[in-house]
């Protein structure tokens, strides 16, 4: 099955939180041999810079952030809480950390797979979380680095229905609880209203 038009470099390498706020009705694409797995990006949050104190790149370029000072359109999967990988889009110009982490979809293609990953969670719990979302698409670290903008990628990313201002709701990012004012509550969360938002603090 094919899709849409595929987003281009020029995309990610613009401002963070304008690629943010734009990956709300995009499409997230993970192809799996004959299968695509697809999902609406509904709930964003951008992590800009070594003075953002919740980013990575506070710690400035490691063996673990130095994917977050690629060209952008790259991905930066970590993994958290022992347990959970997380997907982040690299922004912006080349050496400059930031990136977009991708905390909830709503799944369009590819549901037979989701469904199995999931088990017998309702169907709204499948994707509505960062560490949901690549559970269901089977993303994992093996990902980390890998160029969304590549001819041949097996994850991208493509362009879907815009979304209108007044359906975007915008709030501090989630589990800032131990990070210093203002990076604690700066309204860098851009979420589609009515979408599968994540209500929890847990990734899972």
């Amino acid at each position: 099955m094919t899709g849409g038009r595929r987003l281009t470099r020029d995309f990610f390498a613009r401002p963070t939180l304008e690629v943010a706020r734009d990956c709300l009705g995009a499409l997230l694409v993970r192809v799996e041999g004959n299968d695509r797995v697809s999902g609406t990006i509904v709930e964003v949050e951008a992590y800009i810079g070594e003075q953002d104190l919740a980013c990575h790149a506070k710690a400035g370029r490691t063996q673990r952030t130095r994917v977050l000072y690629a060209q952008p359109g790259h991905a930066y999967v970590y993994f958290t809480y022992g347990m959970h990988w997380l997907l982040n889009f690299v922004t912006e110009a080349e050496g400059s950390p930031a990136a977009v982490l991708i905390r909830a979809v709503e799944p369009v293609t590819g549901r037979h797979l989701i469904a199995a990953r999931r088990k017998a969670l309702p169907e709204r719990q499948w994707t509505n979380g960062p560490g949901k979302v690549c559970r269901s698409f089977a993303i994992d670290g093996r990902f980390n680095g890998a160029d969304l903008c590549a001819p041949d990628a097996a994850l991208f990313v493509e362009a879907g229905i815009p979304v209108p201002d007044a359906e975007v709701l915008r709030s501090a990012r989630v589990g800032m609880n131990n990070v210093p004012e203002p990076w604690k509550s700066v309204p860098w969360r851009f979420v589609k209203a009515g979408g599968y938002r994540s209500s929890a603090f847990s990734p899972r």
